[in-house]
């Protein structure tokens, strides 16, 4: 999503929990990048974290026009095995840390004159499966805090969108295999390019996508 971004000419600003990696992705992204690229370690489950990268942003980038709220965690067990520390997590990092980027942007946004505010949630969001207590919960949540927002600003001419993935080719799942029949992680980033491209008037509340020939 950040390529997709840069290769449309947006400057963008990344995080991620991670020096090094947040290191190694600006260099990969400048490379290929037509405008500025920048990153910052921040971990979204703090809102002091948050409330600092976000100030750091007006500091490298100026004014906010996107936000594409994408951090993501999943722990995949029964109900009765899941740590309280593993269930606070995801809920931290999947539905917590969207209303902290959410709650620094809003303002800055509606400054601006508008905006646009995408999220990142999962077909998880209204297909509950066997392991997925804490994933499907922050996810569902995350599904209805989109859509409460969106009805509070939308005369902010903030629009909000979010998309509910299917099996993405990534290393998401701790352990999962990447496979060549899963959604390209470019193919998101063409979503996220083709809802902002649309005009001011028209909002799509929410996209969802699949593998078109999952594994049988």
């Amino acid at each position: 999503m950040a390529e997709a971004l840069l290769g449309a000419g947006a400057s963008v600003a990344i995080c991620g929990r991670s020096g090094e990696t947040v290191k190694s992705a600006v260099s990969q992204l400048t490379n290929k990048a037509k405008s500025k690229v920048v990153g910052k370690v921040a971990d979204v489950r703090s809102n002091t974290e948050v409330a600092d990268l976000f100030t750091w942003i007006d500091r490298e980038l100026g004014n906010l026009d996107i936000v594409v709220n994408n951090a993501g965690l999943g722990v995949f067990k029964s109900t009765a095995d899941l740590s309280v520390d593993e269930w606070q997590k995801t809920i931290d990092t999947n539905l917590s840390g969207v209303f902290y980027c959410c709650r620094e942007a809003l303002p800055r946004l509606k400054q601006r004159g508008g905006g646009y505010i995408i999220n990142i949630s999962s077909l998880a969001g209204k297909n509950a499966f066997a392991g997925g207590a804490a994933y499907n919960a922050s996810k569902f949540g995350l599904n209805g805090f989109s859509e409460a927002m969106m009805l509070d600003h939308r005369y902010d001419k903030v629009r909000v969108s979010y998309v509910m993935p299917g099996s993405v080719n990534t290393e998401f799942s701790s352990g999962a295999a990447r496979a060549d029949w899963k959604i390209a992680p470019e193919d998101i980033g063409e979503i996220v390019l083709m809802l902002l491209r649309l005009p001011a008037r028209t909002l799509v509340s929410r996209v969802e996508v699949r593998p078109s020939k999952p594994l049988k």
